[in-house]
């Protein structure tokens, strides 16, 4: 090796140092992460499609095509054009199903093994000119700058360097979820070179040899021919096909599918790239024509291809050293990403499929295994494309070469049409139309080039057969491959019926509809899952898959739900696919986590599938479709916002809907109780909502509960719900419906409202207070003035027996006024056996402290012994507040009674006056809030309103009548010491 060739290759190793340098550098995190993260910078790293075809072949192509070279990148622009058609759908199912490849995306939606294998297989095949044609640009371009002929060992050396290099970029993670960052940011650094060394030529071409725009305008107009020969061909020549090819290739070539999707760190970022990458691939030709006349005009030495470094060298060396580093940046960034992803599909199609069938899937460090599978395969693949470059003879240019691979690709577009837009096409019309294509691909194009380098000896030409010698070889080769594939694609699908899977596949690709789960996994722990996993990849890699699925649903490893079990499945299938392609993890799953398919759906698990993917859908519903999702959408927002809480539940005891107001009142987010057990909401809505659910009662007032420390009061309410079919056969339907009323804040009010209607009851017994209180004073006062003359010991006993009987009385009128103030500050749990004649004799007495009392006479007319299961406080206050009603409503000398006796398991008492009676139009209104017959300023309404409220907790009833005498007859029934109706809530839970 001469110096100058030393001094090349070390160029060449130094540069490919530097990437790897960036790489790292950004994988340690040196590199600013909004930098690595931008969206020009994934923008820029999509400039890998410009390889040694753009950096050197576009000069050639131009000469020979003319203005046709730019259709190559016009079909890239329209590809990006359709991103919300085309690019964003695959974007997102390679995401969602973390799919590597071409390959992967094909086997997803055709399942079929045989898809992933004939994807590959020919896609590796269809891709070997391309590398070749890389090694023989490098070296070619070696040959430009040394003015000589390159050893073999050159292109040799330049494989094996860039094997390791590729090995170190590329192969050092595993799963998709990790991203490459590093290679991201070095090919988006590798872009920005080639498109600086290419226009700096240009500029050098327009202002160092042709001399400035003026010059080169006197230029053209003195040689006419040069314009002739870039408009000719786009009058005669097949631009359509070459735009056809060019968009294919924009987003199906391995390196492009593995930038645009598989290395993709952020969605939003592939809008960016709709248009900056574009841009960029136009700044990157504008320099062509240039280059083009300028070597022309100063007659460079070299083949057209390499006018770029015949130009350079012109300017100097150091120049064309920089000029160099563009090529090898070109080829070495399209090697390092186009074998970083054939390896790929190799290892997921090829080997694994191979490894699993023959029991030989490696248990203990299956990661490691696939680490060094894949490092193998990229040396495998440049070695395979080493050996192709040495056995072909290109006679053809660099563009020529590279076609043969954009028509190979091309093959794929009829399979993609039916992955996005037709659900019907299956796997048998993909192969079909795939083979058929294959085999006019290697007739029009590989038999001729084999021909040329002495490989076949015979002269078959398929144009000649078609008698279409005449016809440009890219037009017909496409054509004809093109129309094969399609049409057998489609008559082969029609032929067949998709699968289940196919079926389930093609839904996932369109998100159009929906397809809710059947059957039940076998598996009922995380426990379970790991212990089956391992069997087949190892307990490591099990332990492992199984943490990070939990991770990613954020789920316990002590989650027993159906329904959340299930969706680990899904997911462990996901990531799975990403460690080894959406087959075998497929087989995988299906083999050691089983689904019966005969048992039954929870209905909980099938709503909720479906609301989930309705909610994420990104298709619009049209007609009939649109105007039901619309209604489903306005009812569940109904219900999630109706105050009342709703828990349904399914016959297993199952959470289907646990709305917003059901999550306030019990404190338990609808993310963590919808979809699972009753059983594992814990204390206390476990126990209320099981025993409410067995009880026959259907509805429950006024329950009492502790929630968190803080007191509630409820309704409880429920419903049997008896569908009247199933959203999908064998899915389990009907179940329960309870209604949750919070009371709490209602409660509270009542309480404030019976407290004012104390403060207003004092109020009217202050004055007879301090009446009763005064005539036990002077009677105190007498006794104390007459006992100091006293002298008879017996006397002055009797004396002090008498004082101490007045204060005794002062006190009970005390003491039953601060009870009664005090009433109802006690909870309405606390409740005891109250004997109601005890309790009606201190409501009596009570009343009797005011003056209008005195006039009147009350009689306790109970029988003795009754008792009743309640508050005693608050039971006082309902007798205070009618007899005080009584009282008012009755003339001096009028009696009020109070009678009573027991009825079976309630009592029942009366009260009765002898007043005027109620207008008969206001009976039905006098136990609302705040309504009264007295005058304005004279009453509250609120008697008569907390008297309802009061019995009604205690599970009686209370209504009124007028007497054909005269007067009002006030009527309870409480229930008896032996039938409370009401238990709190520590009792419901302990049944």
């Amino acid at each position: 090796m001469n110096v100058e060739l030393a001094i090349l290759y070390a160029v060449g190793v130094a540069y490919l140092a530097l990437l790897f340098f960036i790489a790292h550098a950004t994988e340690r995190g040196w590199v600013p992460e909004g930098i690595v993260r931008h969206p020009l910078v994934y923008a820029l790293s999509l400039g890998v499609y410009a390889t040694s075809w753009s950096y050197y072949g576009s000069v050639g192509f131009a000469q020979e095509q003319g203005y046709n070279f730019l259709s190559i990148y016009l079909g890239v622009t329209l590809a990006f054009a359709l991103t919300p058609v085309i690019l964003s759908p695959i974007l997102r199912l390679v995401r969602d199903y973390q799919l590597t490849s071409l390959a992967d995306l094909f086997a997803f939606r055709y399942r079929h093994q045989f898809t992933g294998l004939l994807v590959t297989v020919f896609m590796l095949v269809g891709i070997l000119p391309y590398i070749a044609l890389q090694i023989k640009a490098v070296t070619e371009s070696v040959a430009v700058l040394t003015r000589e002929a390159p050893p073999h060992l050159l292109a040799l050396g330049f494989c094996a360097t860039l094997s390791l290099f590729a090995i170190l970029f590329g192969a050092r993670h595993i799963t998709p979820r990790e991203k490459h960052e590093g290679l991201v940011v070095a090919i988006a650094f590798e872009s920005a070179v080639k498109l600086i060394a290419l226009l700096m030529v240009g500029a050098f071409a327009l202002f160092g040899i042709m001399g400035g725009p003026q010059a080169l305008g006197e230029w053209i107009l003195a040689h006419p021919e040069a314009m002739e020969a870039l408009y000719a061909p786009v009058r005669e020549g097949s631009w359509m096909t070459l735009m056809l090819l060019a968009f294919a290739a924009g987003f199906l070539l391995p390196r492009q599918f593995h930038m645009i999707f598989v290395e993709n760190m952020d969605p939003r970022a592939l809008r960016v790239a709709a248009w900056a990458f574009p841009l960029f691939l136009l700044l990157l030709n504008l320099p062509i024509p240039l280059i083009l006349w300028a070597g022309q005009a100063a007659q460079v030495g070299t083949a057209p291809d390499y006018y770029v470094l015949g130009l350079s060298v012109e300017q100097g060396y150091g120049w064309a050293l920089f000029t160099f580093i563009g090529g090898v940046s070109a080829a070495s960034a399209m090697m390092i990403v186009t074998t970083l992803a054939l390896a790929a599909m190799c290892l997921n199609h090829l080997i694994l499929p191979a490894r699993y069938q023959n029991q030989a899937l490696p248990r203990h460090n299956l990661y490691t295994w696939l680490l060094w599978g894949r490092r193998i395969l990229i040396v495998l693949i440049i070695a395979m494309g080493y050996v192709f470059y040495r056995l072909m003879e290109f006679h053809q240019g660099l563009v020529q070469i590279g076609l043969i691979s954009f028509v190979a690709v091309a093959q794929f577009l009829p399979g993609l049409a039916g992955l996005l837009f037709w659900p019907r096409a299956t796997h048998v019309g993909f192969i079909a139309g795939l083979i058929g294509g294959i085999t006019v691909w290697v007739l029009a194009l590989i038999v001729p080039l084999l021909q040329q380098s002495g490989f076949i000896q015979n002269e078959f030409s398929m144009q000649a057969l078609f008698n279409a010698e005449g016809q440009d070889r890219w037009a017909f080769s496409t054509f004809w491959s093109l129309a094969a594939n399609s049409v057998l694609f489609v008559l082969f699908s029609l032929l067949t019926r998709p699968s289940p899977e196919e079926h389930e596949a093609a839904l996932a690709c369109r998100m159009e509809q929906v397809e809710p789960p059947r059957g039940q996994l076998e598996v009922q722990s995380v426990k379970h899952f790991e212990e089956q996993l391992a069997q087949t990849v190892g307990p490591q890699t099990a332990s492992l898959e199984v943490s990070r699925a939990l991770a990613d649903l954020g789920l316990k490893p002590t989650e027993t739900s159906a329904g959340e079990l299930r969706r680990l499945r899904e997911r462990l299938e996901r990531n799975l696919s990403g460690l080894m392609g959406p087959l075998l993890s497929r087989m995988i799953v299906d083999d050691r986590l089983r689904v019966d398919p005969h048992t039954k759906v929870a209905i909980a698990d099938s709503l909720r599938f479906v609301e989930e993917q309705l909610e994420h859908s990104n298709i619009r519903l049209q007609g009939l479709a649109a105007e039901l999702d619309t209604l489903r959408r306005y009812h569940r927002q109904v219900l999630h916002e109706l105050p009342l809480g709703v828990c349904s539940l399914t016959p297993d005891r199952e959470i289907i809907i646990w709305n917003t107001a059901m999550s306030l009142i019990s404190g338990i987010p609808s993310q963590q109780a919808s979809g699972r057990r009753l059983r594992q909401l814990g204390e206390p809505w476990h126990g209320i909502l099981r025993a409410f659910l067995r009880g026959d009662d259907r509805h429950l007032y006024k329950l009492h509960i502790n929630i968190h420390g803080a007191s509630r009061w409820i309704n409880l309410h429920k419903s049997a719900i008896e569908a009247p079919g199933t959203l999908t056969p064998g899915a389990l339907a009907g179940g329960t419906v309870i209604l949750v009323e919070d009371l709490t804040e209602l409660h509270s009010l009542e309480s404030e409202v019976a407290h004012n209607d104390r403060l207003a009851s004092i109020g009217r017994l202050a004055a007879g207070v301090a009446h009763e209180i005064g005539n036990p004073l002077t009677g105190i006062a007498s006794l104390a003035q007459n006992l100091k003359y006293e002298q008879d010991d017996t006397e002055r006993e009797f004396t002090a027996q008498q004082i101490l009987e007045q204060t005794r009385r002062i006190n009970d009128i005390v003491q039953s006024l601060v009870t009664f103030s005090h009433t109802g500050e006690l909870p309405d749990t606390a409740r005891t056996t109250v004997d109601l004649h005890a309790c009606v004799d201190e409501a009596i007495q009570l009343v009797q402290l005011s003056e209008s009392a005195r006039e009147r006479s009350c009689e306790n007319l109970l029988t003795e012994g009754i008792r009743i299961w309640g508050n005693y406080q608050r039971l006082l206050q309902v007798f205070v507040n009618l007899l005080n009603n009584a009282i008012q409503a009755s003339r001096p000398g009028d009696r009020v009674r109070v009678a009573g006796e027991p009825r079976g398991d309630f009592v029942e008492v009366q009260v009765e006056d002898e007043g005027g009676g109620i207008p008969e139009s206001l009976l039905d209104r006098v136990f609302e809030p705040f309504f009264t017959t007295k005058p304005p300023g004279e009453g509250t309404g609120l008697g008569l309103s907390v008297v309802y409220s009061i019995i009604q907790d205690h599970g009686g009833a209370v209504y009124v009548e007028n007497l054909p005498a005269g007067g009002a007859r006030f009527t309870l029934r409480l229930p008896m010491e032996d039938a409370a109706p009401l238990q709190d809530a520590q009792e419901i839970m302990a049944t």
